[in-house]
């Protein structure tokens, strides 16, 4: 499955992001894993509420960053999709 700007991504069951003190930075925990990430990560997954669509995330961070929304959005869908794969990222279910 690949993720379009209008799927709405969550974090599952288990899945978290934190900050890791010892470290001073942001992971994933996932059951077994851990991801390290970077500062975009974080902003993205901060995002991530099982609200917003891919295009709504994208959209607050165009307007965070002053940059426009066509510019992030692919970057947004490509660094999720590969969440997706790791399997520490779902999407809600169509209604």
């Amino acid at each position: 499955m690949s993720l379009t700007p209008d799927s709405v991504p969550r974090l599952p069951r288990g899945v978290r992001l934190r900050h890791d003190t010892v470290r001073n930075a942001h992971v994933l925990l996932a059951p077994e894993r851990t991801f390290d990430l970077d500062q975009n990560a974080v902003a993205v997954l901060s995002l991530v509420d099982g609200a917003r669509s891919i295009r709504a995330i994208a959209e607050a961070l165009s307007q965070q960053y002053e940059v426009d929304r066509a510019v992030i959005e692919p970057d947004v869908v490509t660094m999720l999709d590969g969440l997706l794969l790791k399997r520490v990222l779902e999407t809600v279910p169509a209604a």
